[in-house]
């Protein structure tokens, strides 16, 4: 699933060499924080959210069939 994600937010970052992904797992749940520069922000997150509300709503389809829930939040570089 990570892979997905990463291969999505690829696509938009301009500067995807420097996406960092940050994973936390417990038993039902997984916590991805994606860390961005400034300048990548807008393109990931897209025009009203629309984007990160995309990739939020496939990656909680595909984790079905996991068994588990993802939680994906993005911030930009300096704010963590």
């Amino acid at each position: 699933m990570l892979e997905f994600i990463k291969y999505v937010v690829g696509q938009f970052a301009e500067k995807s060499e420097e996406v960092e992904y940050r994973v936390t797992e417990n038993e039902k749940t997984v916590d991805v924080l994606i860390i961005l520069d400034e300048s990548d922000m807008g393109k990931v997150i897209g025009r009203q959210g629309k984007l990160a509300k995309s990739l939020r709503t496939i990656v909680k389809a595909m984790a079905q069939k996991q068994d588990k829930k993802y939680n994906i939040e993005i911030k930009e570089r300096g704010e963590v």
